[in-house]
């Protein structure tokens, strides 16, 4: 593939990404958490949900604030908190389940940073899916899928979509017809979507207590297992024509399953019905439901529909800072040489410190709403 990207390699970790007149962490909440945030303080307890946005390689922008907050914030509370995800937001929420959820977090931010592919070659769905598949066994390790079941306190909710006619086809050219239907459908309503897939989640305790209902869409809820975990991580990251995707679930309705962002992209928070707060570290400050809904800016969620959100991301000057003045992507890694996307991806990781220094810095001063935007 041709490298279009700058071939310079990037050497060093920007130092002017956060001031104390342009942080690097922008923090937005809804009215009703601003007024809970203020009344209480940031205290894990008051977080009943937290939410994991598709994104692939973007999640490395996040990677030291992911670690702070793995490890850190919400440790200093055993109260049950609901982890919804799709795609890489679900690998996440698999590595804050682990026994040491920081180690599985730097596990699975290396292995992915470090995936490999032959320079010039565009490697088939098989080989993307067994370097996927590599990338989940080491950061799992052989108990991880019974602790993403059973954790004490976090339950967790994978969001993946069920190809219906021709997505749900392994033909891949009946598969292209599909989803550019899926598109044109989804142009007219977000709801027509579901006559192309189907949203299923799948949960390891029993989704009576989810804060979210999912009236949007068509679902199904399906039990999250030991036996299953893995083909249902590695479905909820199957980008059609990248991955393979998984077929036949354990536990699910029979049929091929795909990216679970194609439904739940950065999720549509209409469904949210729970009584805590949400928590949402993500990499961009707008929320937009589903994959086809990108190209689609009228669909980007409404002040109105976030009420109870607290939203973490990269605030605009801090992206302005990195190499190439955007965080890590997807396609980087055609666009780039091995060496020059790995040192980039690299300073992205190691920069995003200032976003947890940031973050910290708020929840133990003595202002909770320093810096914190209403939506």
């Amino acid at each position: 593939m041709p490298t279009t990207a700058p071939t310079k390699v990037p050497t060093k970790v920007p130092t002017n990404v956060s001031t104390k007149e342009q942080p690097a962490l922008s923090v937005y909440a809804g009215e009703s958490a601003r007024r809970t945030l203020q009344r209480e303080g940031w205290q894990p307890q008051l977080f009943q949900t937290m939410i994991g946005a598709s994104g692939g390689a973007k999640f490395l922008a996040l990677a030291q604030l992911d670690r702070f907050l793995f490890g850190d914030f919400l440790q200093r509370s055993q109260h049950e908190m609901h982890l919804i995800g799709s795609s890489i937001g679900s690998w996440r929420h698999a590595a804050l389940t682990q026994r040491d959820p920081v180690k599985a977090l730097e596990k699975l931010q290396y292995a992915y940073l470090h995936q490999f592919y032959e320079p010039g070659s565009k490697p088939n769905p098989e080989y993307v899916s067994q370097v996927s598949l590599d990338i989940l066994d080491g950061f799992l390790e052989q108990s991880g899928p019974s602790s993403l079941c059973n954790h004490p306190r976090f339950r967790s909710h994978i969001v993946t979509a069920r190809g219906l006619g021709p997505t749900g086809s392994a033909n891949g050219i009946v598969q292209a017809l599909g989803l550019a239907q899926a598109a044109i459908w989804n142009s007219v309503h977000r709801k027509a979507l579901q006559a192309c897939f189907q949203r299923v989640v799948f949960s390891s305790h029993k989704p009576d207590r989810l804060g979210f209902k999912f009236d949007d869409f068509l679902t199904v809820h399906a039990p999250l297992m030991r036996h299953n975990a893995v083909s249902v991580l590695h479905a909820s990251g199957s980008i059609p024509f990248v991955l393979t995707g998984e077929r036949n679930i354990e536990g699910a309705p029979p049929g091929q399953y795909w990216d679970g962002g194609i439904v739940d992209y950065h999720f549509d928070l209409s469904n949210y019905r729970g009584e805590g707060l949400v928590l949402y570290p993500h990499f961009r400050a707008d929320i937009t439901p589903g994959w086809f809904d990108k190209f689609l800016p009228w669909r980007r969620a409404s002040a109105d529909l976030l009420d109870k959100v607290v939203l973490l991301c990269p605030s605009p000057g801090y992206v302005a800072n990195l190499p190439y003045k955007k965080i890590p992507d997807r396609k980087d890694i055609p666009n780039m040489k091995h060496e020059e996307r790995v040192a980039y991806w690299q300073i992205a990781v190691d920069a995003s410190l200032a976003l947890a220094e940031d973050f910290a810095e708020l929840v133990n001063g003595p202002d909770p709403l320093a810096n914190v935007k209403p939506f």
